[in-house]
């Protein structure tokens, strides 16, 4: 079946087949957050993306393989709402950005800063520190050898424009400023985007908007 990203909240999950990677979807709780399974397919260990809500659609999504790492994204709370379920179900490593994992109630083993490493398996990621949604968010990277890079954005990048700024001025001008230079000037048009919420883009379709995101001011 080909992947197509686009997940409803009790529905089936969608899935894509990398040469090196699985990556699950699914989507969960009142607010339709997209949390991700990532699983090694030399290795079979696991890493999950936000464990955001409806922590026995994600226990049984992890199955039987067990799960090494849960990362969140950042500090907002329908983030983070299974998080403390999931993580003592599994016994994952917590990772989360230095900047918000104050705030998150479960925590963190792992501290990301920017450009550190997040690996399982023969899998590795890449931290990309973004600021203005929150302070601490982390994107995810996954640069497949065999293919184009993989995007994890949390709350940062959706089709469509950034993340919400709750009107503040100055945190708009870092997030867009963080998105442009850290994302689409290092990346290429076929970089995937998996968002917080959501359907999934490319910054391909993205790129050709980002003037008229500034200019409007979100």
């Amino acid at each position: 079946m080909t992947y197509h990203g686009s997940v409803k909240v009790g529905g089936a999950p969608a899935v894509r087949e990398l040469a090196e990677l699985m990556i699950t979807k699914v989507a969960v709780g009142p607010y339709d957050n997209d949390a991700y399974l990532l699983r090694c397919r030399a290795t079979d260990e696991q890493l999950l993306i936000d464990a955001a809500n409806d922590a026995s659609t994600l226990i049984t999504l992890v199955g039987d393989g067990g799960l090494a790492k849960v990362v969140t994204t950042h500090r907002h709370q329908d983030h983070w709402q299974a998080l403390a379920e999931v993580a003592a179900h599994t016994g994952a490593t917590t990772l989360a950005g230095r900047a918000d994992a104050e705030a998150i109630p479960v925590p963190s083993d792992v501290l990301l800063d920017d450009g550190d490493t997040v690996a399982f398996g023969a899998i590795e990621l890449r931290a990309i520190h973004l600021v203005g949604h929150t302070e601490g968010s982390v994107a995810l990277l996954y640069d497949d050898p065999k293919g184009h890079p993989h995007l994890f954005t949390g709350d940062c990048l959706f089709p469509g424009g950034v993340g919400n700024t709750f009107g503040d001025p100055a945190a708009f001008d870092h997030l867009i400023d963080d998105v442009e230079h850290k994302l689409f000037d290092v990346l290429p048009d076929e970089t995937w985007v998996y968002p917080g919420h959501g359907n999934d883009t490319t910054l391909g379709a993205e790129r050709p908007n980002l003037a008229e995101w500034r200019a409007r001011r979100w």
